[in-house]
Order: structure tokens, then C-alpha cells, then sequence
């Protein structure tokens, strides 16, 4: 795993890359930076930062670091860090409202908040929790907590997302935004995690918003609520 500014910018940051489309909105994208293990794509269009293809983990790989991540439900700093998302949508659901937990992890700890205040959870994570039958029908909220940054198909998993929803109903999300400079994008851990493909900025989600007919809120640095039209 490279270091945190281990890497150099992109001479030319405009130069274009026209061999490879942007993975969420098509366009063309540009070169952004590279450190010692991947290059960084940016898309002038929808403003998504993505991992170079050629650089994903083979899936073996990818699960193996899933399985080292500490996700426990009983501890408290791991409850406070959810809460950031967890509160803000909490007030505004009423008790009993159906809700799924998509990306839940081995250790749904986002669900049992959300019980713990009346909601009715069910539990997605294609790793740990593989039942697609919950993917079948719609919520009335959908949670989704450090897992878009992981999609190497981001318009499919944002479509994934937005099909989840029903009128009228909210989609609450955790990533962390994107820097706009290479050099401070070079310096930012959250690139560090090799599973870390699709890089999100204030502009992605006002994109995907408009793209999917829901209201943005930026509820927390982290922390953005969706509520779908209609």
C-alpha cells in the first residue's frame, strides 16, 4: 500500500484520455494524478475521480481486505461515527417505515441503530448478506455507508440505488468528498484503500441527484441525505 503522497501529478492535467470513458457518466475523462500503485482519472463532466482500470484488485484480493475491517455493532466510536448519518435520517422517518441497509458489512451495526428506533431493517451486502431477493422490491429508506466509493460501476450501483427507493422516500449515504487538487488528493488516506475506486465530489452527487430526480442535503462533511421525487 503506497504511502500518502507517495505519487506525482500529471503533467497536463487537461490532457485527455480518450481510450477510457468516465464509469459514471460516459464522458471523456482526463488525466488527474498517479501514485506508486494507480493512476487517477477525473471526469470534466460529472467531476467523479476514478481509479485507472487496469489497477482493480482481482476479487480474491478485494474480499480478503473486506474481511480485515473492524465493523462491530457494540462499539461505541463505531456507533457515534454511524450516527452522523443515522441521525439526521432518523428525523425523518417515522417508526415502522421499512428500510435496507445496502453494503451492510459482516456486522450490520447501521441496522440496529436503526431498530433500536423502530424501523423495520433488512440487511444487503453482496459479500456477506447475498439475498437478492431484497433487491426486488422498493423502502422507504435506503442506508448506504462507505460503499460507493467502491463501485467499479458506479452508474449501475447508483442505479442499483435509486431503483431501491420509493417515492417520496430517502436515500442516506456515507463517503468521504474528494479533493479538488492533485496534490492534496495525493495526501488524502481515503485513496490509500486499495478497494477505493470511485472517488465522489459535491458536484458527483449534484449530478447523480439531477440524473435520478432526487433532493440533495449535505447533512454532515460525510454525510448526504437523497429524497426521491414523485
Amino acid at each position: 500500500m503506497p504511502e500518502a503522497g507517495d505519487g506525482a501529478c500529471e503533467t497536463g492535467r487537461g490532457g485527455a484520455v480518450p481510450a477510457i470513458a468516465c464509469p459514471l457518466c460516459g464522458a471523456a475523462t482526463h488525466a488527474f494524478c498517479e501514485d506508486r500503485a494507480r493512476r487517477y482519472l477525473e471526469c470534466p463532466d460529472c467531476g467523479l475521480v476514478s481509479a485507472d482500470p487496469a489497477s482493480h484488485l482481482s476479487r480474491e484480493d478485494e474480499r480478503a481486505i473486506y474481511d480485515l475491517h473492524q465493523n462491530d455493532p457494540a462499539d461505541a466510536g463505531y456507533r457515534r461515527f454511524l450516527a452522523r448519518l443515522a441521525d439526521p435520517l432518523r428525523a425523518r422517518l417515522v417508526p415502522g417505515m421499512r428500510g435496507l441497509d445496502f453494503g451492510c458489512g459482516p456486522g450490520p451495526a447501521l441496522s440496529m441503530l436503526l431498530r433500536e428506533a423502530g424501523m423495520a431493517m433488512a440487511d444487503y451486502d453482496p459479500c456477506y448478506a447475498p439475498d437478492a431477493a431484497l433487491l426486488a422490491t422498493q423502502y422507504d429508506f435506503v442506508t448506504c455507508t462507505e460503499v460507493v466509493e467502491h463501485f467499479r460501476d458506479p452508474l449501475a450501483g447508483w442505479t442499483r440505488l435509486a431503483g431501491l427507493v420509493r417515492p417520496g422516500g430517502w436515500l442516506g449515504v456515507m463517503t468521504q468528498l474528494a479533493p479538488d487538487l492533485p496534490q492534496n488528493f495525493l495526501r488524502w488516506r481515503y485513496r490509500d484503500d486499495r478497494t477505493h475506486v470511485s472517488f465522489h465530489r459535491l458536484a458527483t452527487l449534484r449530478w447523480l441527484a439531477a440524473r435520478f430526480a432526487f433532493a440533495l442535503e449535505q447533512v454532515e462533511s460525510q454525510a448526504f441525505l437523497l429524497r426521491r421525487q414523485g
